[in-house]
């Protein structure tokens, strides 16, 4: 497809922005490490939650739910809309601990929580495992996506499209460091919210969708407009709606949805002013990522099931793409061409600021891992905060490089997505206990984390190969959270716990809620402690309340069943009126 020059036009301005923010903030950013990747712990919640919504809004986001809604239907999107009890958990246990700890990064938690080699060992083991090998997967599925929109709409090949949005991503994310990430999220999503609205509007004027009342009538997809999938057949159920309700939001490691926090949303709430707003703005992250933001990918989903039932309909209209891109993922981007000049422009520009947004976090957090946790730690203990920065942006170009590679080995969003959700099954139990239960030691990290990650090599490259009969993902994730759990629970019982002395320390600067370190460590009369389990309890409840009732709500109005959709959002109001009145009970200590 050719762009026009309304279009070009439209693209450079909002490149040059960027370029712009890029350069105002370089000089702040190489200032010394605590700005370049926490930027002075000075951040408002507004804009530390925006940028986590911006961030989990890449450009493999609108392709892994269009693929979700075309072999599954809307419902199968609890496959991710299930992290939201993982995330609302977070925010009311789990996020005024992080800012508590003072760390640079979530690996250092290690050495603050654990004692001995063996806890430096996991800090720098685990800065590798997830900053480079984790975090270059995760590059490569979002940077697998700008190829599919690069050949739709641009008409480039895929190695032209990687060297081009990784060269001008990469030399911006050196520059700013995370000052410049979170004010150019800032801008990214509002763009991105334009412009996958406008997605949203055109679709629905294809003669094949008919608009809105042509979308919700057409009989072709009444099964895949349902919220929660047939019960009748349990092997479907199971896998899209049970298993992420009763499993995967506790036992599965995810970027941006880790069970307790970590990763970026720790490097977002480590940059707060203080444990309030490091609350406020996980709180508002989650709402906007699972309230606000999925319904136009969805619309854009339905409609191109309506506009491209098969996938040969589009490998007709694209004869000249990779037949090897050619997946229910490369739909969305398969629906933007039929966007007027200019507009197109401004989507193309949205998608653009989606994969600037996640990659540029990505490598800011990759690199905080490797400078911090590995270069300064075991490399070079004395180096100056401009050694720090300089190792910070070689890195970045780095990790970059690497993800870019592996890019160009996948062929689907979901196929990325259910890499990292098995390589990760089984350890989320482990995150969260390690904060309230003493006996969690370093060997059980070690242990959950291995045996995850050679489950999942079993499960994708040996179980078939052997003979036996392929399983759903479903089963290898229940699976993989059994036997990992197994045996991370039997590594703690037979393993000592930390050492007295770590264990005191870490429970003075944390001061987690509950009386489960009564047996180890001098504690306190609980005035100081995180506030009551209870409020808690009961706060994270109303989170998800409110959420999903916004979220269906939303729907409801969108299928024209106006009284559920008032009631949906009568419930979510409610929810939100009494969290809000809740939240003075929870306690912080600045």
């Amino acid at each position: 497809m050719q762009l026009t020059t309304l279009d070009w036009i439209v693209i450079a301005l909002y490149g040059l922005t960027v370029v712009a923010i890029g350069l105002r903030f370089a000089r702040r950013a190489g200032s010394g490490t605590d700005e370049f990747f926490l930027s002075g712990r000075k951040l408002p919640w507004w804009l530390l939650g925006t940028s986590m919504v911006a961030t989990t809004f890449s450009t493999d986001t609108p392709n892994l739910v269009t693929d979700i809604v075309r072999t599954g239907g809307v419902a199968q999107n609890w496959t991710w809309w299930a992290f939201l009890i993982t995330g609302m958990c977070t925010v009311f246990f789990y996020a005024r601990l992080w800012r508590r700890s003072g760390a640079l990064t979530d690996i250092e938690f290690y050495e603050l929580r654990y004692s001995g080699r063996a806890a430096a060992f996991l800090r720098g083991f685990r800065a590798l495992y997830l900053g480079v090998f984790y975090n270059v997967m995760i590059i490569a599925t979002v940077t697998l996506a700008a190829t599919k929109i690069g050949g739709v709409l641009l008409g480039l090949d895929p190695l032209t499209t990687v060297l081009i949005a990784g060269s001008v991503t990469v030399l911006y994310s050196a520059t700013s460091g995370l000052w410049g990430v979170v004010v150019t999220d800032l801008i990214l999503f509002v763009v991105a919210m334009i412009g996958s609205i406008a997605a949203a509007f055109f679709a629905l004027q294809q003669p094949e969708v008919g608009g809105l009342a042509g979308l919700i009538s057409n009989p072709d997809l009444q099964s895949a407009m349902r919220f929660f999938p047939d019960f009748s057949d349990w092997s479907v159920a199971l896998g899209i709606f049970i298993v992420p309700i009763a499993v995967q939001w506790w036992s599965a490691w995810y970027p941006g949805a880790e069970p307790g926090g970590g990763g970026y949303v720790a490097q977002r709430m480590l940059a707060a002013r203080d444990e309030k707003e490091a609350v406020k703005a996980t709180l508002w992250f989650n709402v906007a990522h699972y309230g606000l933001r999925p319904w136009p990918w969805i619309i854009v989903a339905l409609c191109s099931m309506a506009v491209y039932p098969e996938l040969s309909d589009i490998q007709a209209r694209f004869p000249d793409l990779d037949p090897s891109l050619v997946g229910n993922d490369l739909a969305y981007p398969a629906m933007l061409v039929f966007l007027p000049a200019g507009l197109l422009g401004l989507v193309v520009a949205s998608l653009a600021a989606a994969y600037m947004s996640t990659i540029s976090t990505q490598l800011n957090w990759g690199s905080s891992y490797v400078v911090s946790d590995f270069y300064r730690r075991f490399l070079n203990q004395g180096a100056s905060d401009r050694q720090l920065v300089a190792v910070g942006r070689l890195s970045t170009v780095g990790l970059m490089v690497l993800g870019a590679f592996v890019a160009l080995q996948l062929e689907t969003a979901i196929q990325g997505f259910q890499i990292l959700l098995q390589i990760g099954a089984g350890t989320g139990l482990i995150f969260l206990l390690r904060w309230f239960w003493y006996r969690v030691n370093v060997w059980s990290e070690l242990a959950g984390m291995t045996i995850s990650a050679l489950v999942a090599v079993y499960f994708e490259w040996v179980h078939e190969w052997m003979g036996f009969a392929p399983l759903t993902f479903w089963a290898e994730l229940v699976i993989g959270v059994g036997v990992t759990t197994v045996v991370w629970v039997g590594v703690t019982l037979v393993t000592p716990p930390a050492r007295r002395g770590t264990l005191q320390r870490y429970y003075d600067q944390i001061r987690p809620m509950g009386k489960g370190w009564k047996r180890v460590v001098r504690v306190g009369d609980g005035s100081d402690e995180a506030g009551s389990i209870t409020a808690s309890l009961l706060a994270w409840f109303l989170g998800c309340v409110l959420v999903y009732a916004a979220l269906f709500g939303t729907g409801y109005l969108l299928y024209g069943q106006v009284l559920l959709a008032v009631l949906a959002l009568g419930v979510s109001a409610g929810a939100g009126i009494w969290l809000f009145r809740l939240l003075p009970r929870l306690r912080f200590s600045d």
